[in-house]
């Protein structure tokens, strides 16, 4: 085997071999063996070098260029591999001192210099192998948004996707095979969009524009965004129970008894880093859950369908649990033998469950703090307080 980086991953654009740096084309030049999609393998032209097309699925390309190791390869990918490209699943899959990248610009680049839009406050999505649905925390008057899709026909989807949630005003940009000969950027609004077709690849620019609704960006969001059978735990106490459950970068969520998914929903919104499984007993829940989950953008919430504590030994370890339902000494003591740093949250509203909660305070410690919430309702022809049922919430850190 040869010696440091056989791989060499270039990022290659619309414009082929005229775009390349000097290093870029100096590895081409060097290369036995150039992969890549069909379509920038197109625009090489002819070339000495053997050429393989890159499979879908994108899996059993990496099974080919393992079995190549040795000798000198290059991969064509996308503009910058390193921003939604292939890049990080090359990185991730081969050692750092077999490759070496040379990244080229990103469409997203390419856009913002025909828009004039700055990259540092416009968020930038890959959607070409994600939903739509990624896009409805970003969705609100006056935010601008780039986004990747799949190819041309998508854009019917976004402008339909975009309508259909009242932000049909919003202005898009459709930009084809930027910097390439067959360059086009069309604009229009997304509810009034051509009846033409676009050709891939394609970035889209959205202005967002309309009366939709958008999603506040703090915790304890109105109940009315997340289907439920009754079975929720309400605006007010969501908004306490995120507070004590306190996501931090990067950390992992067990959310046990589901219901409406509400918990782990808002945990993942809170920050893209975060990670978050379900634990529901009830197929009807475990559904309307992950509905739920794909309709607010997070549909990386993963989902595990039986009774706690049974279906927790197969699961990715947490960094932080949130007990909502189904409490039992059973699962208090399966949860108290997690490793040390685990922060558990767990609220209960009758007398049994708070009589748990008690005893493992005295024994494990933490906090006991006791919510008791009222609403205003009609009493006869005036107006009184409707008390809640009162919730006893645990919080502690093993």
């Amino acid at each position: 085997m040869a010696k440091g980086p056989w791989l060499t991953i270039i990022g290659f654009g619309e414009d082929g071999l005229d775009g390349l740096p000097a290093a870029s084309l100096d590895a081409l030049k060097c290369a036995e063996i150039v992969m890549g999609p069909v379509r920038h393998l197109s625009l090489l032209g002819d070339v000495p070098q053997q050429t393989i097309d890159w499979p879908v699925p994108f899996s059993d390309g990496l099974e080919i260029l393992r079995s190549l190791r040795g000798r000198r390869v290059v991969v064509l990918a996308s503009g910058d591999p390193f921003w939604y490209g292939a890049g990080s699943v090359l990185a991730r899959d081969f050692d750092p001192i077999e490759w070496v990248a040379l990244p080229g610009l990103s469409c997203f680049s390419i856009a913002a210099a025909r828009l004039g839009w700055p990259l540092d406050t416009t968020p930038c999505l890959g959607l070409h192998a994600a939903p739509l649905s990624r896009l409805r925390p970003y969705l609100a008057r006056g935010t601008r948004l780039m986004v990747t899709l799949r190819d041309g026909a998508a854009v019917d989807d976004l402008h339909a996707y975009l309508t259909q949630l009242g932000f049909g005003d919003s202005i898009l940009h459709v930009m084809e095979a930027l910097a390439g000969p067959r360059e086009r950027i069309s604009k229009f609004k997304a509810d009034e969009a051509p009846n033409t077709d676009f050709a891939h690849p394609v970035c889209v620019a959205i202005d967002v524009q309309g009366a939709g609704e958008s999603l506040p960006k703090t915790s304890g969001r109105s109940d009315a965004w997340f289907a439920h059978d009754g079975q929720i735990t309400k605006r007010p106490v969501r908004a306490l129970t995120l507070s004590a459950l306190a996501p931090r970068h990067g950390e992992h969520l067990w959310d046990i008894g589901g219901g409406s998914g509400s918990i782990a929903i808002e945990w993942l919104l809170a920050d893209p880093s975060l990670h978050a499984t379900c634990i529901e007993a009830d197929p009807a829940r475990a559904n309307r859950i992950t509905k739920n989950a794909v309709g607010l953008g997070v549909d990386r919430l993963r989902l595990a369908i039986g009774v706690a504590p049974k279906v927790l030994d197969d699961l990715e370890h947490p960094d932080v649990v949130f007990v909502g339902g189904g409490l039992s000494n059973e699962m208090l003591a399966y949860l108290t033998t997690l490793r040390p740093g685990t922060r558990i949250v767990a609220n209960a509203v009758t007398l049994e469950a708070e009589a748990l909660l008690a005893s493992a305070q005295a024994i494990h410690g933490g906090d006991l703090l006791r919510i008791e919430l009222a609403q205003n309702a009609p009493l006869g022809r005036k107006r009184g307080w409707k008390s809640s049922y009162p919730i006893v919430q645990w919080s502690v850190t093993l």
